[in-house]
């Protein structure tokens, strides 16, 4: 599986250029983080169940946005389920490691557990001139975990001696833009588990496509 993090129709840039996002407000980004967890492929007749399914993708490091999955059952897939974020288990188990370690710099503490994404920048819009969208909470009406399934762009068999590939992109203005607008000058600084929290959720269950499945 491979993320490509996108503004738009345009890769995503750290640091050095601009943005406009539904509202009309510009913005740069200097963060963009999340969590792809509980990952399952399935098809007509068959599923896989990926173990230890945890995995941290940082637009500044190359080597996080991509990863293989083993010892898939022979079969024919033609969708994929993931969450958003880390589960309610993982949120209460204890120090973890791997992409769970907390010192990633997405844990807040073991009562209000992981950042499932975060998003840092700035904003002329924003009264603080920075925009930082630390979402997390792990249950109850404000929990930032989302659950998405979507088809593949084509269904891929897989034979137990080939490689398959899944890229998926995110469009961080889609995390900014349906079903809720989210304007800069009032929706600046999300730091804990709550409604502002709940609503940029919302707004990043949309936030990915499948452009390719395929040898």
């Amino acid at each position: 599986m491979e993320f490509f993090n996108n503004v738009g129709g345009s890769s995503l840039n750290l640091d050095n250029q601009w943005y406009v996002n539904e509202h009309g407000d510009s913005f740069t980004v200097s963060k963009f983080n999340y969590y792809i967890t509980n990952i399952v492929l399935t098809g007509s007749g068959t599923s896989y169940t990926e173990s230890n399914s945890y995995h941290l993708v940082q637009q500044s490091d190359a080597s996080s946005q991509s990863f293989d999955m083993t010892d898939i059952p022979v079969g024919t897939y033609d969708s994929v389920t993931f969450m958003i974020g880390v589960d309610k288990e993982h949120n209460t188990s204890g120090a973890q490691t791997g992409a769970l370690d907390p010192v990633n710099g997405m844990f807040w503490s073991w009562s209000t557990g992981y950042i499932m994404l975060k998003v840092e920048g700035h904003s002329p819009q924003s009264p603080s001139n920075l925009v930082e969208f630390h979402c997390g909470g792990f249950s109850g009406l404000n929990s930032s975990v989302r659950t998405v399934s979507m088809p593949l762009s084509s269904p891929v068999s897989v034979t137990g001696s080939n490689d398959v590939h899944i890229h998926l992109t995110a469009d961080l203005l889609k995390m900014f833009k349906s079903p809720n607008v989210i304007d800069f000058s009032t929706t600046y600084s999300v730091t804990m588990p709550d409604s502002n929290a709940k609503k940029l959720a919302d707004n990043y269950a949309n936030m990915f496509s499948i452009t390719y499945a395929g040898l």
